[in-house]
């Protein structure tokens, strides 16, 4: 049996028109143009029907951290913001998944647990080198690397040579190698005395560690061709190196998050490890520079980079900004917050789906996801601008209520969500939905 909806507002083709959608067997099978009184279910003229967001940066946890957070709480928090596909990075669970038997520990904590698709990150990292291959057979989308230390021992970082190695291994099987670019050494030369001021944390994380780091990526690209990913960039002084490097052709994507984009570091109250995360939020100026690096085309999508952790860890210090861990909970968040300041900026719903759904499947090369279109999954979300949403830490699903967005004042909200055609019951894990298999899975269902 097929469905059909109605909307007189779409996100279709990259705009927004009426549109009526007919599903079947959880696909889109027809999009027609113009609304259809018959339809099985009719929108109203004041909702936005939207492609399901699809955040390929997120931390769950699961298994080994799950006190931080979970798979049941992470993908319903996902649902609940919109978002309809998750990929998840390869820390802070235990064991990483930096080998197949490891992804397998994976999937099989995910039975039974999901509101959403799920797709795994697989890590490189020095004790895995030279078998990166086998982990990509086995369905990963990638792998996850760090130029610095990470935050937790299990996951190394990657010295230069070794991360040259990893890039012409990943290079040798047309993989995706993704960076946490920021380099040791110029952020190990920075003020590290332990203070609660919000400014002296963000010096001990300058501009020059990501553009220092930025350099070696791309420098790496062009030896090697390896296709490379910049993750949660956050410095705008960057942003020069990255407009030449997509110029001369480098095979290079980049991302930011919602933080960098709707938040600044003049506003954020010192004391307050809620809105630490590395690399840091900077100013509102190069908040604004950014978005004009998104409008343009040099950053390519925008996700959350959700990372919680327990009240243990991020208050950690009392409020000393050096011993909090660092990370920002917005995976519930994030959609609505990107479209409402972007709202303010004279950007429409139809380019806030193309950054945070449609090109986030693309880069990343999750085919079925993040458009509404013939032959895609009918993962849908359906957007009500205008609507008052007050951003209560006591209201978000993430298993731990901290949050950087907390008190939040955004206008407009998601008040549905449908995935591969079914209605996903809000503040109920839906069920049954696997983890997806990886990037077989993807281009064979």
């Amino acid at each position: 049996m097929s469905t059909t909806i109605s909307a007189q507002l779409a996100v279709v083709d990259d705009r927004l028109q009426a549109a009526t959608l007919t599903i079947a067997d959880g696909r889109i099978t027809a999009v027609s143009p113009g609304t259809d009184p018959e339809a099985d279910v009719q929108l109203d003229d004041q909702v936005v029907l939207m492609p399901g967001g699809v955040d390929t940066h997120v931390h769950l946890n699961e298994p080994g951290r799950t006190e931080w957070e979970g798979l049941a709480t992470g993908t319903l928090a996902a649902s609940l913001g919109g978002v309809t596909t998750v990929l998840d990075m390869p820390l802070n669970s235990v064991p990483s998944t930096t080998t197949p038997e490891a992804l397998v520990t994976k999937r099989e904590a995910a039975e039974g647990q999901l509101s959403v698709d799920l797709g795994y990150w697989g890590g490189a990292v020095p004790q895995n080198l030279g078998r990166l291959e086998e982990l990509w057979r086995s369905g990963v989308f990638g792998f996850k690397c760090f130029t610095l230390p990470s935050g937790v021992d299990e996951f190394e970082p990657l010295d230069p040579q070794q991360f040259l190695a990893a890039q012409r291994e990943i290079a040798g099987f047309d993989g995706l190698l993704i960076v946490h670019a920021e380099d040791a050494h110029t952020i190990e030369s920075a003020p590290h005395q332990g203070s609660k001021a919000y400014a002296d944390f963000l010096a001990s994380r300058p501009d020059e560690a990501e553009l220092v780091a930025i350099r070696q990526v791309i420098d790496g690209v062009r030896e090697t061709g390896c296709r490379t990913h910049l993750l949660h960039l956050s410095s705008a002084r960057a942003l020069d190196l990255l407009a030449e490097a997509r110029a001369e052709g480098l095979p290079l994507s980049v991302e930011t998050c919602p933080h960098y984009l709707c938040l600044a570091s003049e506003t954020i109250p010192d004391a307050s490890p809620q809105f630490k995360c590395c690399p840091p939020i900077r100013d509102a100026g190069n908040a604004d520079e950014l978005w004009a690096a998104l409008d343009e085309g040099i950053i390519d999508m925008v996700v959350t980079d959700h990372s919680p952790a327990t009240a243990e860890q991020k208050f950690k210090g009392d409020g000393d900004l050096q011993l909090a861990w660092g990370g920002i909970a917005g995976l519930q968040v994030g959609y609505s917050a990107v479209l409402h300041h972007a709202a303010l900026r004279g950007f429409g719903p139809e380019r806030v789906a193309r950054w945070m759904a449609t090109n986030t499947a693309q880069v990343v090369g999750v085919p079925g996801k993040g458009a509404i279109a013939k032959g895609h999954d009918a993962d849908l979300a359906l957007y009500r601008p205008g609507a008052a949403l007050e951003v209560s830490v006591v209201d978000l699903a993430h298993k731990n209520p901290i949050s950087a967005w907390d008190g939040a004042q955004l206008s407009g909200r998601f008040e549905q969500v449908w995935l591969r055609g079914q209605l996903v019951s809000q503040g109920q894990p839906m069920a049954p939905v696997a983890s997806l298999a990886g990037r077989d899975f993807l281009r064979t269902n």
